[in-house]
């Protein structure tokens, strides 16, 4: 069998061992996969407490739900799809090399993350006026709700806000052309924007329409 010749061979590196734009994207992937999984192991440690608690305490998460404001909840739900689907259109503009279009649909996707941190705001101001607070107070039957209702939430809270503020240094580096021959950035901070959706969408379904 003959031998492959050295043009033949896939690159991997460049001519000085340097890693090739293809590799280095594929790592970068597997970092952020590698992330992800460490991320999906501690909301399902969440999400298990709270089936659990709803399992032990049905009638107490029944009058949650009658407190709890889901009109507010499922239009803020909108809002972080819609901002999912801003993110893919402006890595495909990027793709497409338009530069200005990548920031603005970034931009969308940033101010939909806003939004949605708005109305978390608001739905956790309505519910301290109801009773229902982070604390833990056995006597109180909204404080062993709390606990359950806000840890899961609030952390995906925390998780828009680091999104809204990666957007924002995706939309900055864009600007000066970082991502003008390889995108590999955005589809990191898209990996991320799509994964706090979906977990979203499980809090939203578990916790509000369940």
């Amino acid at each position: 069998m003959a031998e492959l010749t050295a043009n033949q061979l896939p690159a991997a590196h460049d001519d000085h061992g340097h890693m090739s734009a293809e590799e280095h994207n594929e790592n970068m992937k597997l970092g952020m996969w590698l992330y992800l999984a460490s991320e999906i192991v501690i909301f399902s440690i969440m999400i298990v407490g709270y089936v659990l608690f709803r399992i032990n305490q049905p009638d107490v998460v029944e009058l949650a739900h009658g407190k709890l404001g889901v009109g507010l909840v499922t239009a803020n739900t909108f809002v972080l799809l819609a901002s999912s689907f801003f993110m893919v259109m402006g890595l495909r503009a990027m793709q497409n090399g338009n530069r200005a279009g990548m920031l603005r649909w970034i931009g969308l996707t940033a101010l939909g993350g806003i939004v949605f941190l708005g109305g978390q705001y608001i739905e956790y101001s309505e519910l301290a006026h109801l009773g229902i607070v982070l604390g833990y107070d056995t006597s109180s039957i909204w404080s062993t709700f709390g606990m359950r209702f806000y840890a899961p939430t609030f952390f995906h809270g925390a998780h828009v806000f680091v999104g809204v503020l990666w957007a924002l240094e995706v939309m900055r580096r864009g600007a000066k052309g970082r991502y003008d021959d390889n995108p590999i950035g955005i589809e990191m901070f898209g990996l991320y924007w799509h994964f706090v959706d979906v977990v979203w969408i499980m809090l939203f379904t578990l916790i509000y329409l369940v």
